[in-house]
């Protein structure tokens, strides 16, 4: 087909045109991707360059920004501000031993609303008022040095406060919690603390903890008001008097341990009513009275602990509710006994089972003890050859070497006898001849 030369020149014209307003490929390629900043030379931090220093104070690395890169031992939080971010949260783990606070870093750190030291040896400083009050969360565990009552009371507007494993100074737990209103979990534990448990307490409480210290008095009634309560730790102390009968009330308790104290009395019956416990330990203390039946029905319960106490009685579980548990601990209650025909002999509970009349059926003396009867000797129980063994060859006759022994003094008593005789008859016999 032939073009004609009018035709031929339009299309020429239209081709001049498409390519005179066409890209070029590079031109495409940068429309077609967004604007790239030049890589910067180094990487300057976010963080407020006042905490920066800080930070370095207490010689946590600022290589790259504490913000977007913990370091591997120590962890920040930071917010989203601007121009600079501040610290919202400091954990400090298995400090230096070069590390030592100062109060000019910490004001520098008054944003911090969560502060953790996890074996950092470094003994206390004062804290500014600003970081004091700002703080949430305040940890220390086998950490600061000189601990004190009043330096923790400052901390008024903690929801959370744990220290374990360091010496606090103080007359008692409330001088440090009575101006906490808002704690929702507080651990003290292993802080050689003494003196009373404080009767009041945040109602939203959830979690308490003093274990290991050197609490004494009772109970107080008023815990059992804490209806939020999840965990309730009071071992290893010097507690005593009864576990209040209101103990049901706690109805969202989890977790129940009061073993190593002097606690006494019986276990009330409420507690098998707390549907959501699973941890229960009332083992080495010196509680009385029969087991609450009622326990065997609590469906969640895994861990239950009641040795080493005065129990007395049946024991009121049987073999399916034993299984069912992940710890069961009962041995060291002289006085209860097991139902021998519910539970196997070969089930290890250290106590002993029952005989007709519900009693503990006591085992058979030892060996060396001295048998208390004549029936107790023949019995066939005392078998071991020793002296127990020769009472039973006296009973049957056979009395060995002692009547041999025997028969050899009554004859060299009679020898003696008829010598001292024969004398005596001579020195007579000899006079009378003088006579004559």
């Amino acid at each position: 087909m032939k073009l004609s030369t009018s035709t031929f020149l339009l299309l020429l014209l239209l081709h001049h045109a498409a390519a005179a307003t066409a890209p070029s490929p590079s031109a495409a390629a940068t429309a077609a991707s967004p604007a790239l900043s030049p890589p910067s030379s180094s990487t300057s931090s976010t963080l407020d360059p006042k905490q920066v220093r800080a930070l370095q104070s207490l010689y946590i690395p600022t290589t790259h920004d504490p913000c977007t890169q913990p370091s591997f031992h120590n962890a920040t939080v930071c917010d989203t501000a601007t121009p600079f971010r501040h610290l919202r949260s400091l954990r400090l783990t298995n400090c230096s031993d070069d590390l030592s606070l100062s109060t000019t870093a910490l004001s520098s750190l008054s944003t911090l609303t969560s502060l953790t030291f996890l074996n950092c040896h470094v003994p206390i400083v004062h804290f500014p008022t600003s970081l004091s009050t700002n703080l949430r969360s305040f940890t220390s565990i086998n950490s600061l040095q000189r601990l004190t009552g009043v330096f923790l009371s400052r901390f008024s507007n903690l929801t959370e406060l744990e220290i374990s494993g360091d010496n606090i100074k103080a007359s008692g737990i409330h001088i440090i919690t009575s101006n906490m209103n808002s704690l929702n979990t507080v651990t003290l534990s292993n802080t050689n603390l003494s003196g009373l448990i404080p009767k009041h307490w945040n109602p939203k409480l959830t979690h308490m903890d003093f274990s290991d210290n050197k609490l004494n008095g009772t109970i107080p009634t008023s815990l059992t008001l804490l209806e939020g309560l999840k965990f309730l730790n009071l071992s290893s102390n010097q507690l005593s008097g009864e576990i209040p009968t209101s103990f049901g009330n706690l109805i969202s308790l989890q977790n129940l341990s009061l073993s190593s104290n002097s606690i006494s009395g019986p276990i009330p019956g409420s507690i098998s009513t707390i549907s959501r416990l699973v941890h229960l330990d009332l083992g080495s203390n010196q509680l009385n009275g029969t087991i609450p039946r009622s326990i065997s029905g609590m469906k969640g319960l895994k861990y239950l602990n009641l040795e080493k106490n005065n129990f007395h009685g049946v024991m009121p579980f049987n073999a399916s509710f034993i299984k069912r548990l992940a710890v069961f601990k009962i041995g060291g209650n002289d006085n209860m006994c097991y139902n021998h025909s519910t539970i196997s002999k070969k089930v290890k509970l250290g106590i002993a089972p029952c005989d007709k009349h519900g009693r503990p059926i006591l085992p058979p003396p030892a060996a060396d003890e001295p048998s208390s009867s004549v029936d107790d000797i023949s019995s066939g129980d005392y078998d071991d050859g020793g002296d127990d063994g020769k009472k039973k060859n006296r009973d049957n006759g056979d009395h060995g070497p002692n009547k041999v022994v025997l028969g050899v003094a009554i004859g060299l008593s009679a020898v003696v006898f008829l010598i001292i005789f024969l004398v005596m008859l001579s020195k007579c016999g000899g006079r009378c001849c003088g006579c004559c």
